[in-house]
């Protein structure tokens, strides 16, 4: 593999392809899609489009639906088994100014 710009990683560990490389070297940013994950393809230095597995693009879609009642929202939250402290002050009421 190559080490030039149009394939560099970047902090965020896509690997960076300029289009007219991802066109060149399409099957091999198909296969490192599948084994490393998503491929970012820019364009005149511009983020453009990302190549994913179908399988991380599935999750993606699934997530950003409605949930189908508010119980499966809580369930699937990415809060779930995080401890909350729910305790509440015991003072009974507060002076407030009209």
């Amino acid at each position: 593999m190559a080490n030039s710009r149009s394939n560099r990683k970047r902090k965020d560990h896509h690997r960076v392809w300029q289009v007219q490389t991802a066109k060149a070297k399409f099957s091999e940013v198909f296969r490192l899609a599948r084994l490393e994950g998503p491929q970012l393809i820019t364009r005149q230095g511009k983020d453009g489009v990302i190549m994913l597995p179908v399988e991380q693009f599935d999750q993606l879609v699934n997530r950003s639906r409605q949930p189908k009642s508010l119980l499966q929202f809580f369930r699937e939250s990415p809060l779930v088994g995080l401890e909350l402290d729910f305790e509440r002050s015991k003072e009974v009421s507060r002076d407030i100014k009209l």
